[in-house]
């Protein structure tokens, strides 16, 4: 498997056939700055965790140009479908849905996940999810997005059912765990990760600038912490 890293949430897995694009917010990403259509060439599938344009980002332009699948919650999958994405498999909370050479699987994440129209009206997308990406290839990593989160208690039964050996980490705080409650997250309910990445920080201003709070936090957990370069594969 190969991870990349775009800035914020957004990451691309690549394994066998498959390339997964997560929370592809790249165009209009102040972290990002690359080629949106070259970071998502060839992209297969989108998984979103919720419906927050920061997370939305990208998605209709990558499922139109490359005929990826959207894998997401239900409403949020309807709500872009009427922007004109065709392939889908919707889900929800709870569910394990079978993509081929993967299996993706929601879980529980506590955020918001609402759009805002032109007259000011929220519209409900869906609870938000975290999201267990499972190789049916042993060989490869089990791989949690865990979305934008709170810490809670919980998290212990997504190590128990799905064993994850990879886990992207929202560190930013201010609308999700900062590094303190991040850093707990993995030391007390999550023991099956070795390799931590941290996301969901320093896009903007309202967000802590690095990832070094949640490096400090994390000195003596069993998980190793990779703070990867933007844009720059790396193998798990």
């Amino acid at each position: 498997m190969k991870i990349t890293w775009f800035g914020h949430s957004a990451f691309r897995l690549e394994f066998g056939a498959s390339v997964v694009m997560i929370d592809p917010f790249l165009t209009g990403n102040p972290a990002f700055g690359g080629d949106a259509e070259a970071a998502s060439a060839g992209a297969t599938h989108v998984l979103l965790t919720h419906g927050h344009g920061d997370h939305i980002g990208d998605t209709v332009a990558i499922c139109k140009r490359t005929g990826a699948k959207l894998v997401t919650n239900y409403d949020l999958a309807m709500h872009l479908a009427r922007k004109g994405v065709s392939a889908l498999d919707p889900m929800n909370t709870g569910g394990t849905t079978d993509q081929g050479e993967f299996t993706v699987s929601l879980t529980q994440a506590l955020h918001s996940s609402v759009e805002q129209d032109e007259n000011g009206v929220s519209h409900c997308l869906g609870n938000p999810n975290g999201i267990v990406v499972t190789p049916k290839d042993k060989a490869e990593p089990v791989v949690y997005h865990m979305g934008d989160t709170d810490i809670f208690s919980d998290l212990a039964l997504v190590d128990e059912l799905y064993r994850p050996a990879v886990a992207m980490v929202p560190v930013g705080d201010r609308f999700t765990m900062g590094p303190r409650a991040a850093a707990l997250s993995l030391k007390r309910f999550l023991p099956s990760v070795r390799l931590a990445i941290p996301c969901h920080y320093a896009t903007f201003g309202l967000l802590l600038p690095d990832a070094s709070g949640f490096v400090a936090e994390m000195q003596g957990a069993n998980a190793k912490v990779v703070v990867p370069e933007k844009g720059v594969a790396f193998a798990p």
